[in-house]
């Protein structure tokens, strides 16, 4: 997400680094490259002017002029800037009703990912010690209350029933008594779409909203349509007055413009983000932290909460002991193979990074790491353990049952006996290294 913005934006941040002393020529320039690059990205033209002048009047300030790092202080500024367009602080805090279930509305133009953000927000949800109820209301499309029903399946959520011929209203009605006689808490609402905003289907929705009272109605909105989203929204907040946004599909080639534009023009809360395709592929949504990725600062952060919530602290003190003795064994490194699996694509991983931007072109094989851990899983226990004791006959069987040529076993075995060495000095070096791999992390944080 903001591929080319960011690019763009970095680009000028250079070029303004590249600078000893900045002049107010040289920073209108930068902030007229700004703007440029804001409006290539989509964002509202009124979000765009009030950004570049709010920019523009702090760089100039007498302050900045005469910094010793003028570059350094622009960049900081247009970050403050950014984060104000997107909101301040965590806003993916979710209202809860006086009185259970606390129903959830969502909402949004057909094709936005709204049963599949649904889907999402519930495992996200049950994974807080939350048992949500996922109501589909898209009655007039089979195929919407289908796909809920595989989708809650998958992750183990319960989705209400739809008799044959039942309106959306009556499904939402029973599935509300439901939830109150076995304390099914939150209840989540997967409404109806239309490729357009008509009134059919606001008048529709509005029913729905007088029935359930929801203390919270959240757009979802498709990140990849831009000023469309945004324009879209503000005809669903008119109307029904929204609580907060969930950013879809932000994983694709999305311009960013409704990201940028959404909070500013409503005035509404960025709550989550839909970050790929899989069900566990909801963040909540930190617009600090979005900031510093625009810009290329990375987001070390959400990085390090996704490592901690897939390695404990006795994990990696027991993997720290490895390293520092050098025991490390190719059953250690197919668990850390796994735990990045679980962290997200290696392209998600590499986007968290600071100067992520240098890295776009770093070639990112995922097939590689699904063949060296299916060779690792052929192996016995005792081969991952010493896998000294691999000889050309075991080479080859472990080849055959993996699917892959003795020559890829023999590059691992080769990269592996490296890597261990390799990790055997770093273990023994600064503290950092000491404190593991996971560890290293938590470090960080503190």
């Amino acid at each position: 997400m903001f591929d080319a913005l960011a690019e763009r934006l970095q680009i000028t941040f250079r070029k303004l680094r590249g600078h000893g002393h900045l002049t107010e020529t040289e920073i209108g320039e930068g902030v007229r490259e700004i703007r440029t690059a804001l409006l290539e990205a989509d964002v509202d033209l009124g979000v765009v002017r009030d950004f570049s002048e709010a920019v523009r009047r702090r760089a100039t300030s007498e302050e900045i002029l005469k910094s010793l790092t003028p570059g350094q202080q622009v960049i900081k500024i247009v970050r403050d800037e950014m984060v104000g367009i997107l909101g301040q602080g965590s806003e993916g805090a979710l209202a809860r009703a006086s009185r259970p279930p606390s129903v959830f509305m969502m909402v949004g133009l057909q094709g936005s990912g709204k049963t599949t953000t649904s889907a999402k927000l519930s495992r996200l949800l049950k994974g807080q010690g939350r048992t949500p109820l996922l109501v589909p209301a898209d009655v007039r499309r089979p195929a919407a209350v289908e796909q809920l029903r595989v989708l809650g399946q998958q992750i183990g959520v319960t989705v209400a029933e739809v008799p044959p011929g039942a309106g959306a209203g009556e499904v939402c009605r029973k599935a509300l008594k439901e939830s109150r006689l076995v304390g099914r808490d939150p209840m989540i609402v997967d409404t109806a779409g239309r490729l357009h905003v008509d009134e059919e289907l606001m008048a529709e929705l509005e029913a729905l909203k007088a029935d359930l009272a929801p203390v919270e109605i959240l757009y979802v909105a498709d990140a990849m349509t831009g000023q469309d989203a945004v324009r879209a929204a503000g005809a669903f907040h008119a109307r029904l007055g929204l609580t907060g946004v969930i950013l879809s599909k932000a994983d694709g080639d999305s311009r960013g413009g409704a990201a940028l534009s959404i909070r500013k023009v409503l005035g509404v809360p960025i709550k989550f983000v839909g970050i790929g395709e899989h069900t566990d592929n909801l963040e909540v949504f930190h617009p600090d932290r979005m900031a510093s990725r625009i810009l290329g600062m990375g987001d070390v952060l959400t990085l390090i909460e996704k490592a901690e919530s897939v390695a404990s602290r006795e994990e990696a003190e027991t993997l720290t002991r490895r390293l520092k003795s050098s025991e490390l064994t190719l059953e250690d490194l197919g668990e850390q193979l796994d735990k990045v699996k679980k962290l997200g694509s290696l392209r998600q991983i590499v986007e968290m990074l600071p100067g992520a931007g240098m890295l776009k072109d770093m070639p990112l094989d995922e097939k590689e790491i699904l063949r060296t851990r299916a060779i690792i899983s052929s192996m016995t226990p005792d081969e991952r353990r010493r896998p000294e004791i691999i000889d050309g006959g075991r080479r080859l069987r472990i080849a055959r049952g993996s699917g892959t040529s003795v020559t890829d076993v023999n590059r691992l075995l080769k990269q592996f006996k490296q890597m261990r060495k390799m990790m055997k000095t770093m273990a023994r070096g600064g503290p950092a290294m000491r404190s593991g791999m996971f560890g290293a992390a938590r470090g960080f944080r503190r």
